[in-house]
């Protein structure tokens, strides 16, 4: 028998992770009647949002990303005075490695009026002893860390108090499209019926939504999912010493970090981890990539134990391109893609988000193919 739901919701947001709780804090704030449904518990690690910090920096080379990136700045201040948290720390940024990509981003970055400072890689070493560096060093101020734990909370609470209906530990079975609504059915029993599901699902989305896009004519891009394992390292220096940091070696591949306090300075290699299933991976580490991390940090992170790491499992939902993807075909918008880069501008998007569930158009760059 179906369990009862109270009024029937504008809109279902799927997935507690940063993003949903972002959409969902969006539409409530508007005045919507919002119900938000994740699989597992709140504040799960099973997807890709937990842990405790992220990395907040401009820069990319593409200028709509920039562009982006300086909404989400003034957007994570909004969202720390509606809150009353402190959310994002600013620590600044660094990048160096390969010249042709650090010299892109800056120049990106002064086009969009970003201050910027170039350094040597001994003056870097200096003024950050935790790090070597090599190749081109490209430092900005607005950038830092953020509190990523503390601020999904602080969107559920908003949403929560604007009106939103939250659920944990209720999967959904099944969506029936029926042209102009969705009805969502969860293994409690609940169906429920709403002229807008909006499926902030990540790694689940190809599942989730992938075949109903297609019967509307949306091509989904092949979303590749990965277990990454990045590690925190104890740290030989003071917090303050620690900027967020990306390096692109010269050899090739890329790398980020920055400290999570009381944690240790995490590092990991981006986007290189095997293809899982979401739903069955085993987490176990890859004791030749340990190894290769270890040898990277001895020699690229000196501020810290490299021979003492605790390692970490997340997921990473992969588009082709690495572009975000958020789109809407009839009652469903999706959301997935975020390839490693997206937490950063969560407040936004949950404001791109909200606008494409209400009727918006989407961003071009993160548009599904086809009509």
């Amino acid at each position: 028998m179906a369990v009862p739901v109270p009024g029937s919701p504008d809109h279902v947001v799927i997935g507690g992770g940063v993003v949903g709780a972002a959409t969902a804090r969006s539409l409530a704030a508007r005045g919507e009647q919002v119900l938000l449904v994740e699989q597992h518990g709140r504040g799960h690690d099973h997807g890709s949002s937990h842990g405790a910090t992220r990395i907040f920096r401009m820069g990319y080379a593409e200028p709509d990303y920039v562009a982006l990136t300086q909404r989400a700045w003034e957007a994570w201040a909004a969202l720390e005075s509606a809150s009353g948290r402190t959310l994002l720390d600013r620590t600044g940024a660094v990048d160096h490695g390969r010249p042709e990509v650090v010299d892109a981003i800056a120049r990106t970055l002064e086009q969009a009026g970003v201050p910027v400072e170039r350094l040597s890689t001994d003056e870097a070493a200096t003024r950050w002893p935790g790090l070597a560096f090599e190749g081109h060093v490209l430092a900005h101020a607005t950038a830092g860390r953020i509190r990523s734990a503390e601020t999904i909370e602080a969107l559920l609470d908003l949403a929560e108090s604007d009106g939103a209906t939250l659920r944990f530990g209720v999967r959904v079975t099944g969506l029936d499209d029926h042209g102009d609504t969705v009805t969502v059915h969860l293994d409690d029993g609940t169906a429920v019926t709403t002229p807008s599901v909006v499926a902030a699902v990540g790694s689940w989305a190809p599942t989730l939504v992938g075949e109903l896009l297609a019967r509307r004519g949306a091509g989904l891009p092949a979303i590749r999912v990965t277990q990454e394992q990045p590690a925190d390292f104890p740290s030989h220096l003071p917090d303050e010493a620690w900027p967020s940091f990306v390096h692109y070696p010269l050899d090739g591949g890329d790398v980020y970090g920055l400290l999570t306090p009381g944690e240790g300075v995490k590092v990991g290699f981006h986007g290189i981890g095997p293809v899982v299933d979401p739903d069955a991976r085993d987490r176990t580490p890859v004791a030749a990539e340990v190894e290769r991390l270890q040898a990277y940090v001895a020699r690229f992170v000196p501020g810290v134990d490299a021979s003492a790491p605790a390692l970490i499992s997340c997921l990473y939902d992969n588009s082709p391109s690495d572009d975000f993807v958020m789109d809407r075909r009839g009652p469903i918008t999706v959301a997935t893609g975020f390839s490693g880069h997206g937490f950063k501008f969560a407040p936004v998007l949950g404001e791109m988000l909200a606008d494409l569930a209400t009727g918006g158009v989407p961003h071009p760059r993160f548009a599904l193919a086809g009509a």
